[in-house]
């Protein structure tokens, strides 16, 4: 075995040990947490007297929320150690027109991670499903699960909350009936790349023939899965809400009013189209975007303005993207981001005349 010390004017280091504490600390940095430090740190040098009340704002819009994380974080943990993920299969079998319908139905109840929809989905099209149905579900799969109704409804109330889930199966519909039409007319003959058998993370998906067993805790290994969801799961939200009620913080603190309400407060068509434009590229973590759109909406932003932007930032998150652009070729990548921002400007609108 190679040695693995090196000699230098403090004695001997262990090379593997520096490097590991290196790598470990350019993670940390690039955390939440470190932005949120970051954050906190420019206040307290740039303008102290607004750090209590920032921390203090901040803080207590997360207690707010807290009650909705623990019970997101309990819920998540309960469908993936029982396997329901495995449930979402079987709406992809029968008639085409009950698969678009259902894949829309169950794309925002799909408790998956965002590595597990592409080995999900090609698994799919490998066994057949049409492209129609598999875009039902990668319209609606992006824009609502349950944790994110809940912070959603925390955030912003809950006829908000319910108009979003309601968009997002709508959407869905749109889209896949949308291109069940386009394929009747000849379009998307040959839609797909290569199928990938494998999740980019390693962990290979869900497995479509698997059966819930929704009293799982009678077997050890799904209480340890239970146990390491409600942990990663609750950590990761409590990271990015923080972060996200630091930013609402400053938005409110520092954005001028008549500035957000000049661009996105009207309830006409033109702000409702901005905020579609503007939300595909500056997406927001489905965590992290309901505390900065209440902090937009208190400064003047429009509730239809801020439903579109945040169905458009969702359509167009990473996550969404990767999982289209890896399966099907550019065409339907295109009709796909289409759907996506027509989709969004539409519920904007409607969301306007409801509330």
């Amino acid at each position: 075995m190679a040695d693995t010390t090196q000699v230098n004017s403090g004695g001997t280091q262990p090379v593997g040990t520096g490097r590991g504490i290196s790598r470990a600390l350019k993670q940390a940095l690039k955390t939440p947490w470190a932005v949120i430090v970051a954050i906190l740190l420019a206040v307290a040098v740039l303008d102290p007297g607004n750090l209590r009340d920032t921390v203090v704002f901040a803080a207590r819009a997360l207690a707010h929320t807290g009650q909705y994380i623990l019970f997101a974080v309990l819920l998540l943990a309960y469908l993936k150690a029982t396997g329901a993920e495995a449930m979402v299969a079987r709406a992809f079998v029968g008639r085409e027109m009950r698969m678009i319908v259902f894949a829309a139905l169950l794309g925002g109840l799909a408790p998956f991670c965002s590595c597990e929809v592409i080995p999900f989905i090609a698994g799919l099209l490998a066994l057949g499903a049409p492209l129609s149905a598999v875009m039902a579900f990668w319209l609606s799969s992006p824009l609502i699960d349950p944790p994110t109704l809940l912070i959603t409804a925390g955030a912003l109330g809950w006829p908000f909350a319910v108009g979003k889930a309601v968009a997002a199966v709508a959407l869905g519909l749109f889209g896949g009936f949308a291109v069940k039409a386009l394929m009747r007319g000849g379009a998307f003959a040959s839609p797909l790349r290569q199928v990938q058998r494998s999740g980019c993370c390693g962990c290979g998906g869900p497995k479509l023939d698997a059966r819930p067993v929704w009293r799982f805790w009678g077997a050890a290994e799904r209480r340890a899965t239970f146990r390491a969801e409600f942990v990663s799961n609750g950590l990761f939200l409590l990271k990015w809400l923080a972060l996200a009620y630091v930013l609402e913080a400053l938005l409110v603190h520092y954005v001028p009013a008549d500035l957000i309400a000049q661009v996105v407060g009207g309830d006409g068509v033109g702000a409702i189209g901005i905020a579609a434009l503007v939300g595909m590229p500056a997406y927001l973590n489905s965590y992290v975007a309901p505390p900065l759109l209440a902090g937009l909406m208190e400064q003047g932003m429009s509730a239809g303005a801020a439903m579109a932007f945040m169905i458009a930032g969702a359509v167009s998150s990473i996550p969404a993207m990767a999982a289209v652009w890896s399966l099907v070729k550019p065409r339907v990548f295109a009709v796909y981001l289409g759907l996506g921002v027509l989709g969004a400007v539409i519920a904007g609108m409607l969301f306007q005349l409801a509330v």
